[in-house]
């Protein structure tokens, strides 16, 4: 592990949805019904609060009444002081379970806690095509999911192009690849690993909240 400060964003932090395709395609039926009655056109985005970031090593609280919270293994885009990419992060975008896909309610996204940040930037002049990224999450040690970034419907220089066509992103800002579908469900107790080939593996524990 390295002796370097964990890194915490500096800036705003915000995830992607429906940007891998099998994410899209278990939900077109899903997004061909009322009210939106088509898959959307640009980037769906959410913003994961400064209340929510969690570093690496850190124990993140379950609140009381929650069983289960899903697991969101993603890469986060660091934004440099020239609007490019000054690096990459791993992150596990943690949520409430819950149905709605175009507008994440935030009492489910934004809960104290629910991002754990990874230990160590990596720079972006390391990262030959980001569609390389492979991903693997560990629950207690058992893997239980992997993720492609070559199966993203933006890849991460398209996603930035087309997030830069409605909003500027300000130097410090972290901009998440997606979440894959399927992601795994974890309860207090658990520990969870999100490991990828030239990154630091990023690690939290889940934990029960106390109750008076």
């Amino acid at each position: 592990m390295s002796s370097t400060p964990h890194f915490l964003p500096t800036g705003t932090v915000y995830g992607s949805l429906l940007n891998f395709r099998a994410e899209v395609e278990a939900l077109v039926p899903q997004m061909t019904q009322p009210p939106y009655k088509a898959p959307p056109k640009a980037p769906v985005l959410y913003v994961k609060t400064a209340n929510t970031w969690s570093p690496n090593g850190s124990a993140i609280m379950v609140p009381a009444g929650v069983p289960e919270v899903e697991v969101g293994a993603s890469i986060g885009m660091v934004i440099g002081a020239e609007g490019d990419v000054e690096g990459f992060v791993l992150m596990n975008d943690l949520s409430i379970p819950h149905a709605s896909f175009f507008r994440p309610p935030v009492k489910f996204k934004c809960v104290d806690g629910f991002l754990g940040i990874g230990p160590v930037l990596r720079d972006a002049q390391e990262v030959a095509d980001p569609a390389g990224f492979r991903v693997e999450v560990r629950i207690n040690g058992e893997l239980k999911q992997s993720l492609d970034f070559s199966q993203l419907v933006r890849p991460a220089q398209q996603l930035l192009a087309d997030v830069g066509e409605f909003m500027t992103l300000a130097h410090g800002d972290v901009l998440m690849l997606g979440c894959g579908p399927d992601r795994p469900l974890a309860r207090a107790g658990d520990r969870i690993d999100i490991s990828a080939p030239g990154f630091e593996t990023l690690s939290n524990t889940l934990v029960k909240e106390a109750t008076a």
